[in-house]
Parts: structure tokens; sequence; C-alpha cells
């Protein structure tokens, strides 16, 4: 059954099948071959249970808190703010790339949205100064992905929705490695740029009345991120308490140092807030349902037994899962991909011993890497769809180095879990 699960779920999404429909009829498919009771009939009860917690009402206030920003104007501003304090490293703008890619996703939670929203401000000052278009798109690919990493991370709040895990817990576990990890792309980038001066662009410096004016563009996101997760953190709000909150602070925002928001505005971040968050509860209830069926079906017992008989240690069996996310990434997309496995694999892991809150930390930077590995990596598309010309071979040649520094935070989480877990334990 496992490998007639995995073979027509690649089967299926190689069709273009939309991801949460092949989970439903995965699901179907499952009850009608390999159980011997009417599964089918539980559909109802299934989709209903699995979507109408309370905490799954935090992701569309999460999504619209970073549409108004985005579509408000918030971001272009940002941009400017960052480019006066950064472009003096080697590299030059690049590094506002990554900066405001950071900061956009302590508020977005989505890496999609991360990217695209940088894409669309600073592409065109890449042309404008003639900056190499690999490195330069391949940062901003790079730096998307940390929307799912830094709280406030929608992948987050999946993932401990699923797993009963705490999310502030997950979310406070996501904050260190999500900051080295920026850390660490602006010092590659600007290892990179000291040897190959001519991939970055030049390095530009201003006044500092010049950046200390620019404060005023920072200072509201940063007072954003911290009444969020802040409130999380000291047990003032809930998630998705905090999330309304910051969907009304996003909104000031917006008004006094954005574009405004105009009906036209609110209307259109809506509109994306309610696609987005679709898409999401589809597949959320797809592979509830799914996991209902391979569990009625004898999925955990066939799995026990497979790892049983592998012989494996607790340590080479968390390896061959990390090998599994690695090659999975290249086919599969990373929402999908999270909630097709965590079902499968989270409880194998906590089996062997492995801390919750530490692996779902560890599985977000796999998922992570999925997003700027082809033939998939969204952020890989997304940013390509912003250039005017060039080819996506390009992005992809770019975000190698920043693939490298995954790779390395990977090995570090598995070394040394107190990346992910001092925060939570001291919180």
């Amino acid at each position: 059954m496992i490998w007639t699960v995995a073979v027509s779920l690649l089967g299926l999404m190689a069709l273009s099948i939309p991801v949460g429909i092949v989970l439903f009829v995965l699901g179907i498919g499952v009850g009608q071959f390999y159980s011997a009771f009417p599964l089918l009939r539980g559909l109802g009860q299934v989709v209903w249970s699995s979507s109408a917690s309370a905490t799954l009402i935090a992701i569309p206030l999460f999504v619209l808190l970073g549409e108004i920003l985005v579509r408000g104007g918030v971001a272009a501003r940002t941009y400017g703010a960052l480019d006066k304090w950064l472009s003096w490293l080697p590299g030059g703008l690049v590094h506002a790339n990554i900066a405001t890619a950071t900061m956009f996703s302590a508020t977005s939670g989505s890496s999609v949205a991360t990217a695209a929203t940088v894409a669309t401000v600073a592409m065109p000052q890449a042309e404008r100064l003639n900056y190499d278009p690999k490195l330069f798109s391949g940062a901003i690919a790079a730096g998307g992905t940390l929307g799912i990493l830094i709280p406030p991370s929608i992948n987050l709040i999946v993932y401990g929705f699923l797993t009963e895990t705490s999310i502030p817990q997950l979310f406070s576990a996501g904050l260190v490695p999500g900051v080295l990890m920026a850390l660490a792309f602006v010092a590659v980038t600007a290892a990179i740029c000291t040897v190959r001066p001519d991939l970055g662009g030049p390095s530009r410096r201003f006044s500092w009345g010049e950046r200390l004016a620019s404060l005023v563009q920072l200072v509201p996101i940063v007072i954003l991120f911290t009444v969020v997760i802040g409130s999380i953190y000291a047990g003032w709000a809930t998630p998705t308490e905090s999330a309304a909150i910051g969907v009304a602070i996003a909104a000031l925002i917006a008004v006094g140092l954005g574009d405004g928001l105009s009906l036209r505005t609110l209307g259109a971040a809506l509109t994306g807030t309610v696609r987005i968050s679709a898409m999401i509860m589809l597949v959320i209830t797809g592979a509830y349902f799914l996991n209902f069926a391979m569990t009625s079906a004898g999925l955990g017992r066939e799995l026990g037994a497979m790892i049983r008989g592998s012989g494996l240690s607790p340590f080479g069996t968390l390896l061959l899962v990390v090998a599994l996310y690695l090659v999975l990434g290249f086919f599969i997309e990373t929402l999908s991909l999270m909630v097709a496995t965590i079902p499968i694999v989270v409880p194998i892991i906590a089996g062997l011993g492995y801390d919750k809150v530490w692996f779902g930390v560890l599985m977000i930077v796999l998922i992570e890497m999925a997003l700027i590995t082809p033939p998939v990596g969204l952020n890989l598309f997304v940013v390509q769809s912003t250039r005017r010309n060039g080819t996506m071979n390009e992005v992809i040649l770019g975000a190698i180095p920043y693939v490298l520094v995954m790779l390395c935070m990977i090995a570090a989480l598995i070394a040394l879990p107190s990346l992910a877990l001092w925060l939570p334990s001291h919180l």
C-alpha cells in the first residue's frame, strides 16, 4: 500500500491535478481497495472536524496581514530604507533584497508572497544598476524562503495543527534558525562579491542623516512584529488573536506610511486572501481524509513493520527521512509535501524519541530547499515571472549558494538541536 500511494501521488500530481483533489482521490482509492469498511461515509465528518478548528482562523488573518502590507505600498518604502543601511556591503543592493525578505517574512508568513513582494520592488533596480541577474534574482528567491521559518509562519501553524504541537513553541523555535540563516545569506553574498566583484553591483554609501531619516519606514514593521509575536510569547493572546491584532496594525501602517488603503486596495487584499486560504484549506482537509483512510486501512502497522525490519538505528532512520524530503522536494510543492507526509512521518520520528518541535523546524528548512530547487521550486517561478528578460536557468544558478547554506543549517540542527530548542525552553 505504501508504494502504491506514493506512486499514485506523484503520478496524479504530474498530470497537474490540484493537490487537494489528488489527496481526496487517493483517500477514496485507499478506502475502496485496502479497507473492508465503507470509509467514504466518513468523508463529511472528517472534512468538518479538520476545518472547524479555531486555530486555523489564524491562517487567513496572517495572509491578509501580508496582503495589506504588500498592496498598501509599505514594501517599496521598506526596501528603500534598507538600501540606505546595507548597500555599502560587497554586493550592494543584493543585501537589501535579503533584509527586506527577512522583515516581510516576520509579518506575512508566506514564502511565495514574500518572494513576489521583494522581486516586484527590486527587479527594476537590478536592471537600472546593471547587477548580475543570476545572483540578484537567486538572493530574492532564497530570501523569500524565510517566510515559512521566521514567525509568524503559516506552515508552522499547519504543522502544529496536524501534530497537536504548541504553535507558540514552534514560532519561538523557528526564530533563531531563521535569523541565523538570514545572516548566513548576507555573509555568503558578501563573500561571493568580494571574490567576484563583477557579480554584485556598486556599493553605495548614504549619510547618517539619510539613514536615520529612513528609520521611520522600518520602525513600524519592527513594532508590528514585536506586538504580534510578543503577545503570543507573553501569553496575552493566542496566535489567532495576535493575527487579528496584526491585521489592524498593518492597516494603520498602510494608511499612515504607505499608499493608503482605498476600497480597491482593500478589495484586492481580501480577494488574494480568499484565494490563498481556500487553497490551503483544500489541501489540509484532503490530507486529513487521506490520513484517516490510510490509518483505517492499517498503514501505521505496515510502516512500523517496515521500520522495525530495516534494522536502522534512530539516527539512521532520521537521515533516511531527511533524504526522503530532499528527494520529494524536487517534485512536490511545499505545503502539499508537508500535509501529505506529516501524518506518516512525525509519529515515527516522535516514537524514536525526537522532539516534535525540533523536528518541525528541521522539516521547515527541508521544505524551504524545495522552494528554490527545480523543477517545481515555486520561488524560482515567482522571481522569473517578475523579470523582463533572461532565463529560468539564471535564477536557478543564482540560488545554488543559498541551497548550500540551507544544507549547512540542516546539518547544524541535527548536530545541535539546541539551535531550535533553546529559545522555547527559556520562554
